[in-house]
């Protein structure tokens, strides 16, 4: 299918957002759910499996559905279509605080390989698959970094990333490593591998887990400050394990009473 070439801005500082601009007849795909506002010339149409692959056939829907549940996305994506006349806008929201990187697919050679939940949206035409890493030990102790989204065609991709994103040009031979929850997205040159830490002491009390990825050059790496996994389980951390009567039901329970002794006083029931 051939590629939409579309307009975009992405707007906003911590929680950003890309409004896409389509001209009449083109279309973007995004992830279900990801949509923030569109105008009223854009026909929203939900498919099942790969956007780009409507005309493969019922099988290759089956196989563009089934790469997407491999990497923990839903079945379906959602195909925005400019049905009018002029110009219309389309706007996909990021889904915690980060960054929104456009990806241009020509540039890039044709492929991207990225984090399973770091699509966000990307003009018709962009083929989304599945990446396994193809080393054994990749496997068993990859974590995060094992199954991957493929991003391929010629178009532009938007990818979502926690935190701060830095890029890297890795030269040949030259070498990274990197916990691979931070691993964004990089060129397929790129050779990912999972290197073990080198000591028990440092596995076990560094923080930082028994693997690191190991990314060598040549090649593109963008890499985010924040993993959604690490957020994820510092808010489990710090939130409160209340139970039955517990120190913070007691104090919820005391202030609402002292909010409505103090109303009543305010309102002058209390003489």
């Amino acid at each position: 299918m051939a590629m939409d070439v579309v307009d975009y801005e992405i707007k906003g500082a911590e929680m950003q957002f890309v409004e896409v601009e389509l001209d009449p007849g083109e279309a973007a795909i995004g992830e279900a759910g990801s949509m923030m506002f569109m105008d009223a010339g854009i026909q929203m149409d939900t498919v099942f499996g790969d956007g780009a692959k409507q005309q493969g056939g019922f099988f290759g829907k089956l196989l563009g559905a089934g790469k997407r549940l491999v990497t923990g996305e839903s079945l379906f994506t959602t195909i925005y279509t400019n049905n009018a006349g002029a110009k219309q806008r389309v706007a996909f929201a990021a889904p915690y605080p980060g960054k929104i990187l456009p990806m241009d697919l020509k540039q890039l050679g044709g492929m991207l390989i990225c984090q399973k939940d770091s699509f966000l949206c990307a003009a018709r035409g962009v083929s989304l698959g599945i990446a396994l890493q193809q080393k054994l030990s990749t496997g068993f102790f990859g974590g995060e970094g094992f199954i991957m989204q493929k991003l391929e065609g010629d178009g532009l991709a938007f990818v979502h990333a926690g935190g701060t994103v830095v890029r890297r040009s890795l030269q040949p031979g030259q070498t990274l490593l990197v916990d691979t929850g931070c691993v964004v997205a990089y060129t397929p040159s790129v050779n990912f591998e999972i290197q073990y830490v080198g000591k028990i002491k440092t596995a076990l009390f560094g923080g930082e887990g028994l693997f690191l990825a190991k990314l060598s050059g040549p090649g593109e790496v963008w890499l985010q400050s924040l993993p959604f996994s690490r957020l994820a389980s510092r808010v489990f951390a710090a939130a409160p394990q209340t139970g039955g009567g517990g120190r913070e039901q007691g104090s919820l329970l005391a202030g609402v009473a002292g909010v409505g002794i103090l109303g009543g006083i305010l309102s002058g029931d209390d003489d």
